[in-house]
This record gives structure tokens, sequence and C-alpha cells, in this order.
């Protein structure tokens, strides 16, 4: 293909990002456009890849042609051998000239991006016309010019045959018009080359007969006849020898050529000059290539452990724990304790607490379901009429009957992911007690749910408390390693910890299992039991988490049959980021082997085929998450997603500066609402609503209770602390059912 550079405007930088949006809107396909360092654009048929290459000169005018002429490619460039007898040049030149016409005719835009775009390349002379006569090129270059800046100079075209095989350029519509165009051109060049190499064989000769002096005639003999013959052997074994570089191409090609039927082919040299030019543009000493990374398909039957094996190894861990202390005690002639009693009656109370709010969810989700329905309802005429308006015949012209039809309601559906990591251990508690008010709420209004925690221990050996030994866990890779795939560790699990398959009896065992082991993590010295070691607490496997959403999300949506899913998320903080797959040859192995390195910031892009959209891997390290909840949310347009962010009262700033500047209006808004309601809602980041939630203020109750003998001073305390309470969680339960609804 022919490929176009350019000289950047000083004013008007220009946006790859947005550069590559321009490529697929005018493809109206999925294109995959990369940035990389390269000499020239290039597009592969087979992969649908358009490269562009990273100019540090080019004008916004000029990277739109070569946008606009690269997706001509891509749209009506067939994908197939060109014939050999035809130089490719040959028809590059037509194919040009037939996919820029159509490009032109299915966006009128784009006339004159292509009108502006070529004057700029002819003002700076990229076809090297600038110090020559066009009327001696062949008709080659001179069509290749006369379709790309014939509107800005004068291209000499003989009438005849040379203006017929113009106009059959023009007229070119399918690809096989191409090819017969480009050998009707080829057929003419080479006639003229032809052509010309006679009238320089000629004038050789002449040269040579004048070069010999009057003095060193010969005279003429009866011999003459057979040293004419000899002068004119020599003479063309002289021209011979300097016709062997005729011809010759830039690839230095120095092939004798003895006769005018084995001259070398005509050439395009302007296209040549400007595929040059291009190289020229090109910044060779940059140390720094885009790099392209994709998520990867995993393997959800490795990733999840299912809601089954999760409760099954918390019972056998509490079972055993149990059954062990009692035998201490009946050895140690003590009396035998339930481990559990303490808090199980911290759960049995708080769901008594909890019900206040999970009532106000109820009954705001109610209120703007019917809402919605009644604003979609539909009235019309029966064409039947009603009696009971006859008598207003003379000043009423709507007798008939009417009927509402309201719309169907969605069906919902929630997911939700927790937090799982060492640093959530304080709040872990408190983060559980939120979850469970949405859980119980989605129970209340026949809502699917699910809600997995991220971690990278369930993978552990799991141990037989029957035989006090380790069974080895399956570790089978959660997808096929490749290069350029970002990297998801084998220990990375997702826990399916709540779910609303199971019975009402069950689902509130496996909450109680649950609320079990988040009070003995929040009070780690004081609880008589431990958590079993498959659930400890681990690192922050945020963003591998959210890619493993990509088949998460579809299938829960599909074996419920939803229409609405919202995915929410709680965690006290970011992650860190995850590397990439590299392939490394290796001299003690034969086969390449496939390893990880690090994301670099600003010249990483994450790449989503199907969607054709690329993302841009900032410095800031929390950026990363953002990156990859942006793709989700563009996947999945049709999902909102929730965050909630427990926090600690010093960690609240920290986390408002990461998204707004401390001196803006938007900060210290969010400030007062820290200070009066202790959360707040963040909008700048890439969920559809952050919300950071003071951890102190989730863990106080909001019953009003005080002691029968209480002073005025204390029920007022008890009393203004309830209203906080309450005005805290009505707030954001307010927000989020505003979202879920």
């Amino acid at each position: 293909m022919c490929y176009y550079g350019f000289i950047r405007e000083k004013s008007m930088p220009v946006s790859h990002e947005i550069k590559s949006q321009l490529a697929k809107l005018l493809a109206t396909e999925d294109l995959v456009v990369e940035h990389k360092k390269v000499s020239t654009a290039q597009f592969n048929v087979h992969t649908r890849v358009l490269t562009l290459p990273m100019w540090e000169k080019a004008s916004n005018t000029v990277y739109d042609l070569l946008v606009g002429h690269e997706v001509g490619h891509a749209l009506y460039t067939p994908d197939q051998d060109l014939p050999k007898h035809i130089p490719h040049q040959f028809v590059n030149v037509v194919e040009d000239a037939r996919i820029e016409k159509l490009m032109k005719r299915k966006y009128a835009g784009l006339a004159k991006t292509f009108f502006n775009g070529y004057r700029e390349l002819n003002d700076d002379d990229f076809f090297q016309i600038e110090d020559d006569d066009i009327s001696t090129f062949n008709l080659a270059d001179r069509a290749n010019l006369w379709f790309k800046i014939g509107s800005h100079v004068n291209i000499p075209i003989e009438r005849g045959e040379e203006m017929e095989i113009i106009n059959m350029i023009a007229d070119t519509e399918t690809f096989a018009d191409v090819l017969i165009a480009a050998e009707e051109l080829y057929k003419y060049c080479k006639k003229e080359n032809e052509q010309q190499q006679k009238v320089c064989d000629i004038d050789s000769q002449e040269q040579q007969g004048n070069s010999q002096s009057p003095a060193n005639e010969i005279v003429e003999t009866d011999d003459s006849s057979s040293e004419q013959d000899g002068e004119s052997n020599n003479s063309q074994e002289q021209q011979a020898d300097s016709d062997q570089s005729y011809g010759g191409t830039d690839q230095g090609d120095q092939t004798p050529v003895s006769s005018t039927e084995d001259k070398e082919d005509p050439e395009v040299r302007t296209a040549d000059s400007l595929e040059d030019k291009i190289r020229d543009l090109v910044d060779n000493d940059s140390l720094y290539e885009n790099i392209y990374v994709e998520i990867p398909q995993l393997n959800l039957d490795t990733v999840v452990g299912s809601n089954h094996d999760v409760h099954k190894e918390i019972n056998l861990c509490f079972l055993f724990q149990q059954t062990s202390h009692n035998t201490w005690a009946t050895n140690n002639a003590a009396t035998p304790t339930n481990l559990y009693k303490i808090v199980d009656e911290k759960f049995k109370s708080f769901k008594r607490s909890a019900q206040k709010e999970v009532n106000y969810l109820v009954k705001e989700f109610e209120c703007r379901k019917a809402a919605d329905s009644y604003a979609r309802a539909t009235t019309a005429r029966t064409g039947v009429l009603d009696c009971t308006k006859l008598h207003t015949y003379k000043y009423n012209e709507d007798l008939f009957k009417k009927v509402t039809t309201l719309a169907d309601g969605k069906n919902h559906g929630l997911v939700f992911v927790l937090d799982w990591s060492g640093s959530m251990a304080d709040v872990l508690l408190d983060t559980c007690k939120q979850l469970f008010n949405l859980v119980w709420f989605c129970k209340k209004v026949s809502i699917p749910f699910e809600v997995y925690a991220f971690t990278n221990e369930w993978r552990r050996n799991e141990y037989d408390y029957k035989s006090s030994s380790y069974i080895p866990v399956n570790r089978t890779p959660h997808y096929e390693k490749k290069e350029g795939l970002l990297s998801v560790s084998e220990d990375f699990s997702l826990m399916n910890i709540l779910t609303s398959k199971v019975s009402g009896k069950e689902l509130e065992k496996q909450m109680l299992n649950i609320f079990r082991i988040a009070d003995a993590y929040t009070h780690t010295y004081g609880s008589p039991y431990s958590p079993p070691t498959r659930l400890s607490l681990s690192g922050t496997p945020l963003n591998e988490a959210l890619i493993a959403l990509h088949q998460i999300l579809p299938k829960f949506k599909k074996e419920n049959s939803l229409q609405k899913v919202q995915c929410i998320i709680l965690t006290d903080g970011e992650a860190n980021c995850i590397p990439r797959h590299v392939e490394v040859k290796r001299n003690i192995e034969s086969e390449p082997y496939i390893g990880v390195r690090g994301v670099s910031p600003m010249i990483t892009f994450l790449r989503d085929r199907k969607l054709g959209t690329t993302y841009k891997f900032r410095y800031e390290w929390h950026m990363f998450t953002d990156i990859l909840l942006k793709n989700l949310k563009d996947k999945f347009s049709d999902i909102n997603f929730i965050g909630i962010r427990v926090l600690r009262g010093r960690d609240a700033n920290r986390f408002i500066q990461l998204y707004y500047d401390q001196y803006s209006d938007e900060y210290h808004k969010i400030q007062i609402d820290w200070k009066k309601f202790r959360s707040f809602n963040i909008k700048k980041s890439a969920y559809d609503a952050y919300f950071g939630l003071s951890a102190n203020s989730l863990s106080q109750e909001s019953e009003f209770e005080v002691g029968e003998d209480a002073t005025k001073a204390q029920i007022k305390s008890a009393f203004v602390k309830s209203l906080k309470t309450k005005k805290l969680n009505k707030k954001v339960l307010g927000e989020f059912i505003s979202l879920v609804a």
C-alpha cells in the first residue's frame, strides 16, 4: 500500500487516542489501532490491526489524511495475492486512487481533508519533484501525482492513449477493475521505457561515430566491409557494457541488461521518494515504543471457590475447634463452653438493629420502581363508550373508556465483591455489616445476588482435620499464558461466600459464619477461636477480581435472566498494578519462556479487541484500577459499578485527594459532607459512584437504648447519637438505591 508522512503544526499536537477513535469511526468496525515505532503505516488485513507510526512531526490535517487513506485500504482492499506479472507499485497507484475516491464518496467531509493534506505534502516536496520536469516522468509517476496532488500542481497528460488510461483509473470501482487498469498502465510504461531506451541506443551510437577522428579514418579497401563489421561489433559491445547499470533499482540491482527486452521494469519514483521522505520523519533515537496488553479470559472453574466448598471448609474448621476445646476442657476437669456464644449473640443483636435500614431500603426501592413504572405508563382509548360520561356529550368529546398500561418492571440482580485483604482486618466487621444490610435487602425484595471475596489464600493446601494432614489443592493455571496478556497469579481466587441460590435458613447460617470470621479478625487477640487457614486475609488482588468480572457478570446475568445488574465493590484501598506477560528466549531452553514484566506507565495501553478500544495506563498507581473499571463499563454499559470505601478517620483526606485538588471547590464540598455525614460520594472516579464511609460511624448501632436509671444528659446523648447514625445510613442508602432501582 502507499502510506503518508507529514509535518506537525506546532500549535496543534496530535492526540493518538483521538486518531485511533477516528479510524474506528471511519471503518465502522472494531479495528485495532496501534501507534508504534514503525517507519510507515500498515494495515494487516488478517488481524484487522492498523499500525500507525509515532511521528514526532505531524499535522492534524495530514494525520487525518493518513487515517482516512489506511481505513480505505481496510474497508476496500481485499485480502488476496497480487498477480506476479504486474509490479506491485503499479497496482498500488491505481488502488490508492480507487480507495480514496470511495472514502470521499462515503464521507463527504474527507474531500477537504484529502485536499488540504496533499497540499501540505506538496508544499514540503514529499514527492521530490520541485527541481524536475514532470513532463519527463513516466505515466505511472504522473498518474500517481495526478490523483494525489493534481489539484495543486499542473500534471501534463497527453490526449489519446494516456488520457484513456487516466480515465480508466478514475473509473475503477472494484479490485478487479484495478488489476485491469494497472496492467494497462504497466504495459504503457514498459512501452515508454523501451522507446526511450531505443532513443538512448541511437544517440549513443551517433556519439560513438562522431568521436572517430578524420586523421584516423581507414582508407576504403576490399576488406572495408569486414572492418566496418568489426567496428560495429565493438560499438555494440561497448554499448552493452554501458547499459549494464541502466534501470537499476533502489535496492542496488546491478543485473546486466543485454537487450531491450531484458531492461529493468519501469518504476514509480514518486512513490519511492514519498516512502524515503516518511522514514526521515520517524524518530529512530526514541528509547520507548508503545506496548499493548490485553485481558486474559480466566477459567472460572479454577478461579472461583464454590459456595459449598467455602462453607464446608468453615464448618469443618469451627467444628474441629469446638470439639478440640471440649476435649481439652474434659481432660482438664473444666466446664466445656460454646466458643461462638458471644459472637453469635452479637450477630443476632446486629440483625435486629439492621431491620430498620433494610426496611428503609425496601421502601425506597419499591417507591422508585413504582415511580419509574408510572412514568413509562401509557394511556389509550378502548373504543367502548363510557356510559357515565354520556350526559356530558354537549361539551365533552372524550366519551370513550380508557385503559392505562403499566410497563413491565425490570429484573434486577446484584454482584458484590468484598476485599479480603490484610489491611481490612480492622474494618472487616463493619464492612460486612454494610454488606449484610444489602444482602437482607436483596433477599426481602427477591433480587438474586452473589457475594465474592477476593484473596490469594484459598488455593492453599487443604487441611484434613480427620487425619491432621494437608491435601494438595488443584493449582491448574487460570488461563493459557501468552505474550501481551496481563498476568493473573495462580494464587488468586474468588470465594463465593454468599449466594441467593441457597434457602433462607442456609443463608442465615452462612452469614453467621462470615460474621464470626470478621469478628475474629477485628478482635484478633481476644477471640477464643481462629478463622480457617484457607480464609486467611491476604494481599489485595482487586485488579485480578475486576478481570474475573468479565466472565462472572455475563454468566450471572444469563443464569438469572436479568435485565439490570449492579456490581458493588467493597474495599478499604487500592491495589498494586499487575504485570504483563513477555516472551523470553533463553539459551537453556528450546522453546521461548513466558515470563512477566512490569507495566510501564504512559507507553502501555490496555487493548480490547472486541470493543476496538485502547486505554493508556497513567503514572498514578491507583489509576490502574480505574482503567480496568473503564474497560468493564464500556463492555457492560448496562451495568452500574458502585464502589464502597470503608475509611478510618485518618484516611479520608488522602483518599479524597486522589481525585480532587485540595484547593478546589469540589474538595471543600466533599469535606463538608464528610464532617456532617461522615460519608461522601466521589463522582470523578471510574465507578458510577464511589462512596466513602466512616468505619467508626458504621460500627455504631442506630438503636435508641438507655438504662432505666439514665440521666437527662445520657438520654440526650444517646438520642443525638442515634439520629446521627440514622442520618448517615439514610443518606448513603438513599443514594445507593437511586443507582440500583
